[in-house]
């Protein structure tokens, strides 16, 4: 991607979608001092067992998954903006509960409310990039950025909890809710001075940037589930992204539950520095890894992350429990795995969703949650009867399934008024 292209596209960002990507900041930042360590909470004050704990969490993501697809597809009918604004209420009520929660009941409860949160906002995130920005090249290097700030987030927050001794203190929840109240209000200035703006230009002007109050359609819910019925490739997409996502989910759950349990030496250094190399990978090579394969098709690009992700499975399935380096370094080649695949799959998406069920393609990939869902009871059910090695060996032989997946899907066909409605909205931007 040429820098003078890429910097041009970024002065085509409207005022809302900067003030998205701050949010996506600090709401990631202060999420990630605490919430990677939920899993030695629980342990630590209830003692749970390793399936205990993943039951807890799964539980709360499965539910996430179905209302986070309700409410993502409601969207397109009442509006991106009242959606996003009850979901960040959520979000501020959910967590300041869990900074308080003492009874496994009580943590159940409120982990499944922070989960629909978590789920909601997202593909409400998502959906809302399409409303505002038309061009798909702007669009593509939109999602990268939101994507690119969330792991800023990741970087600085887990390292930043471990300076002022946050890391693993319940009470540090707050900061979650002070972050997304913050956000919203920025978000109230943001939809003011766009919707301004586009009601002082004309009709045409307005079809090109369309007003992010409520976007209209005569799409309901009974048609949208139809639609996503009957597209096969959509279908194909989320099953393969489900057993993608379930991988990746190993990482905050079972990864961190099987070195709490084996005893590893400086457990919360050795977490805080996992997650920071993640998110340090992602933030250092992404837009370099975008550009080197921007010549590539979509699906060549996920494809050759699938490769880096089944090596880095099989690198943390033989790495010695004592050796922190090499922990890193299964880090590192898992998070170039994500850099190509997580954002690439968003545009994915876009590509491929209608106008007018953008916010229910979007709402779909919540089903990808279910990979995680899945992934702290299905580890810890692993870790419980087998051991480390035999989750991550599991987990690779599930990445080469995925990887055929990807490797059928584009020879899948879709519904005819799908492809002539996408034909008809590309001959129209392009007129």
């Amino acid at each position: 991607m040429n820098s003078d292209i890429s910097t041009s596209r970024l002065k085509q960002f409207p005022p809302l979608m900067w003030i998205m990507l701050f949010g996506s900041f600090i709401t990631r930042g202060s999420f990630y001092m605490v919430w990677p360590f939920l899993a030695v909470i629980l342990y630590k004050k209830f003692a749970l067992s390793a399936t205990e704990v993943g039951s807890v969490l799964s539980l709360a993501a499965v539910i996430s998954v179905f209302v986070s697809f309700v409410g993502s597809t409601l969207s397109d009918k009442l509006g991106r903006k009242p959606m996003m604004y009850a979901t960040g209420v959520l979000y501020i009520v959910s967590f300041s509960l869990l900074a308080i929660a003492d009874t496994i009941l009580m943590f159940t409860i409120v982990i499944t409310l922070c989960s629909i949160a978590t789920s909601l906002w997202r593909p409400l995130a998502s959906a809302l990039i399409g409303d505002i920005i038309l061009d798909k090249a702007t669009r593509e290097l939109a999602m990268q950025s939101l994507y690119f700030a969330v792991n800023v987030g990741c970087a600085v927050g887990p390292m930043l909890g471990v300076w002022l001794g946050l890391t693993g203190e319940q009470s540090s929840f707050f900061i979650t809710v002070y972050a997304f109240a913050f956000l919203l209000v920025l978000l109230t200035w943001g939809f003011k001075h766009h919707d301004k703006i586009q009601s002082k230009v004309d009709i045409d002007h307005a079809q090109i940037a369309p007003s992010t109050e409520t976007p209209k359609t005569k799409t309901g819910f009974k048609q949208t589930f139809s639609v996503l019925v009957q597209d096969k490739l959509l279908q194909c997409l989320i099953l393969a992204n489900i057993l993608c996502f379930f991988i990746y989910g190993q990482m905050d759950s079972s990864l961190v539950q099987y070195l709490t349990r084996a005893g590893a030496n400086n457990l919360l250094e050795l977490i805080s520095s996992m997650i920071f190399t993640n998110a340090l990978v992602i933030i250092t090579c992404q837009f370099l890894l975008l550009k080197l394969m921007a010549s590539r098709p979509i699906l060549v690009r996920i494809r050759f992350g699938l490769v880096l992700l089944i090596i880095s499975q099989i690198w943390f399935a033989f790495n010695p429990l004592t050796f922190f380096a090499g922990w890193l370094g299964a880090v590192v080649i898992m998070s170039l795995a994500e850099a190509i695949l997580f954002p690439t799959m968003s545009v994915h998406v876009d590509r491929i969703a209608p106008t007018n069920l953008r916010g229910a393609y979007f709402g779909a990939t919540a089903f990808y949650d279910l990979g995680y869902a899945f992934a702290p009871i299905g580890g810890g059910l692993l870790l419980d009867m087998f051991d480390g090695r035999t989750l991550f060996l599991v987990c690779s032989a599930i990445a080469v399934v995925v990887f055929l997946l990807y490797l059928i899907m584009d020879k899948l066909k879709r519904p005819a008024f799908i492809t002539e409605q996408l034909a008809t909205e590309q001959t129209a931007k392009t007129a």
